[in-house]
């Protein structure tokens, strides 16, 4: 079975501070684990501690049951797909995409057969004899990736694969690693530092901030109950809004809790309703299509929310904003930490403000 296991895995470069502090997590066979965090947050450098193109000093690796820390890369069953697709420019489709196993020893028929059988599902078919320059970013990166799946590995590392992609081709491109993921059944490790990709392929998500693992869940738990403010806010589009408790109805008193909520659970009047509500005013509007972003200032701070465009006259910039409460996060104000309340804390609120 390809899971894969790393148990307490730390890095350092010589003289330098560490990279990575302690990073434990157990992958499944079959999973798509997305792993996602800013710049320079240790992502990449987990993943080739994983392919064994960096050396694990510190912690286990294990792949497919085995410990695999003193495993060479060609030994440990994995193929990798790189941001730069690392295709030969002399070479035709079919070479590029065989050449791998052309290393191994396979004889030229089968491994030609090979290619056109990985070609198929890709849909490259009639691109076989062309050489990289005369195809698309998106056709490029659907070469590295039968690259990849001509080795018939177990295990996927996918290193931010549609960063070089224009937005249109990385929603395709998204559309059809999930359903390769869906027909090869392997384990999928993919690095992108896009929320959006994150969000949309993941079986679960590892949130990584300063070399540290700070949330390994799936999609709906991270969205919907984030361990801390830097999970809450990186996840989401448009952010989290952060408000201090004291400032909403109902909650006086509590200068210890920040609420935090999503823009979609804040819901727009134009007439000030019958329930406690706050005045906003308008400060900036983004029209997305068919919603529209409001950016807002209010008693408790700026305020982002959206609503459908119908709702919002163009000429309105002063309107009422109501709070599910009950779909709120509550994070200690000093720490970050997320703070569990309770229903029992929230529904009293609630009837306090009278809602």
């Amino acid at each position: 079975m390809s899971g894969i296991k790393l148990r307490d895995v730390r890095k350092s470069y010589p003289g330098g501070a560490e990279i990575l502090h302690g990073v434990s997590m157990d992958i499944r066979h079959g999973e798509f684990i997305v792993i996602v965090g800013p710049s320079g947050c240790g992502k990449s450098t987990l993943l080739r501690l994983i392919a064994g193109l960096e050396r694990c000093e510190q912690g286990d690796i294990e792949i497919s049951g085995r410990r695999a820390n003193d495993l060479a890369p060609q030994d440990r069953d994995i193929a990798m797909i790189f941001q730069n697709y690392a295709l030969y420019p002399h070479m035709t489709v079919r070479e590029n995409i065989a050449f791998g196993l052309e290393l191994r020893g396979m004889p030229k028929k089968e491994r030609n057969a090979r290619a056109e059988t990985v070609a198929q599902t890709l849909q490259l078919q009639p691109y076989l004899d062309r050489k990289p320059g005369a195809l698309s970013g998106g056709q490029r990166q659907r070469v590295a990736m039968g690259r990849a799946m001509a080795r018939n590995s177990s295990i996927f590392l996918m290193d931010e694969p549609l960063s070089n992609l224009d937005n249109s081709l990385r929603v395709a491109m998204r559309t059809e690693i999930k359903e390769l993921h869906r027909q090869l059944g392997a384990t999928i490790v993919y690095v992108t530092h896009d929320q959006t990709e994150a969000l949309s392929l993941a079986d679960r998500i590892a949130v990584m901030k300063d070399g540290d693992l700070l949330q390994f869940d799936t999609p709906d738990a991270i969205y919907d109950r984030p361990q801390d403010r830097f999970v809450a806010s990186f996840l989401g589009v448009p952010a989290m809004n952060f408000l201090p408790v004291e400032k909403l109805p109902g909650w006086q008193g509590r200068q210890d809790v920040t609420a935090g909520l999503r823009p979609e659970n804040m819901s727009v009047h134009l007439e000030e309703p019958a329930e406690p509500a706050m005045p906003v005013k308008l400060a900036l509007s983004e029209m997305t299509g068919s919603d529209i972003i409001l950016h807002c200032d209010s008693p408790a701070g700026r305020l982002t929310l959206t609503s459908q465009r119908r709702n919002v006259p163009c000429n309105a910039d002063t309107f009422w904003v109501t709070c599910d409460l009950e779909r709120a996060v509550f994070f200690d104000s000093k720490s970050g930490n997320r703070v569990d309340l309770g229903a029992q804390d929230v529904n009293a609120s609630m009837r306090v403000a009278g809602h």
